[in-house]
């Protein structure tokens, strides 16, 4: 890309186009959000954001659709961040709705991925959001490469992937009615490997969660969990210390880890450039058996 006969990096033209569509989203729609939960693509979002609006505060509130089944790490760092910079927080828990009946689950320790798309649709509509900012990469796993930038969701917060709007030349149609809304994927073209060097460059806080340290595991089902009040040790299973590293951060009882010495942005890159499997596939245990699982979740409204 090339910008006032300046040639553009690769970093820098990923960087353009996303701080466009963040423009975009603010200047066409009354109440947008950014979905937020400490993960290093909503830090990468919220980053760009900083950037797209300065020296302006960031003019839209931030939300975390919360399952209770958080890493320590990661809610430290979320609470730290929004101090930091001033923003707005809403939380959509659902835990909450577990509590008030609105949700059923068979026990207090199964994975509540599925359970954030019931939290995340009441806090869209409870406060009125009509354009929401969610991370999705088109790298990540097979439903997520069908989305638009600009992807359309009906009143009951729905997704049909063979109805979408074209998005000819950059151009983005937010059309939309009261009580619809539109998702926006302003890092779509970013690959994990983008992600890593563009958060290294800049030098962006993460939670140390995503750096090699020390930590009980003990490997179930082909991932190494780690053994904590969300996942206790199963019977007949040995945990041990082990040096490992999270590429994904998502519900503690579903989400594993990978062996790993990275402890800077430098070996992380190095490991994610020969990395053969997305970190979906690698470490969530509720997105790898099945290819269907992340779109038929999306059809009904998850991120």
């Amino acid at each position: 890309m090339r910008a006032a006969g300046v040639e553009l990096s690769d970093l820098a033209t990923l960087e353009a186009e996303s701080i466009h569509i963040l423009r975009e989203v603010a200047a066409e729609f009354e109440h947008p959000v950014m979905l937020f939960s400490g993960g290093k693509d909503s830090v990468l979002m919220l980053h760009l954001a900083r950037k797209a609006f300065a020296p302006a505060p960031v003019p839209f509130p931030i939300m975390h659709v919360d399952t209770g089944h958080n890493f320590p790490e990661v809610i430290e760092f979320r609470d730290r961040v929004v101090a930091e910079h001033g923003l707005r927080l809403e939380v959509a828990s659902v835990q909450e709705r577990i509590d008030s009946g609105r949700i059923q689950v068979g026990h207090e320790l199964e994975s509540r991925n599925r359970h954030q798309t019931v939290a995340l649709l009441e806090g869209i509509q409870q406060n009125g959001f009509d354009a929401v900012f969610g991370g999705g990469r088109r790298d990540e796993e097979k439903a997520r490469a069908k989305e638009r930038v600009f992807s359309f969701r009906d009143r009951f917060g729905q997704w049909d992937p063979k109805n979408q709007r074209p998005e000819l030349w950059n151009l983005y149609n937010g059309r939309h009615k009261k009580g619809e809304h539109i998702r926006v994927f302003p890092i779509s073209d970013w690959t994990e490997l983008d992600v890593w060097r563009y958060l290294a460059q800049e030098e962006v806080d993460l939670p140390s969660i995503y750096f090699a340290h020390e930590r009980e595991v003990v490997e179930h089902e082909g991932l190494v969990m780690a053994v904590n009040e969300f996942f206790p040790l199963p019977d007949g299973a040995e945990a041990r210390i082990e040096m490992v590293r999270y590429r994904t951060v998502g519900d503690a009882t579903s989400t594993g880890a990978v062996r790993s010495t990275a402890t800077d942005y430098h070996s992380v890159i190095e490991e994610t450039a020969v990395a053969r499997v997305t970190e979906r596939g690698a470490t969530r245990g509720d997105d790898r058996f099945s290819e269907a699982a992340m779109e038929d979740r999306k059809k009904e409204g998850y991120f």
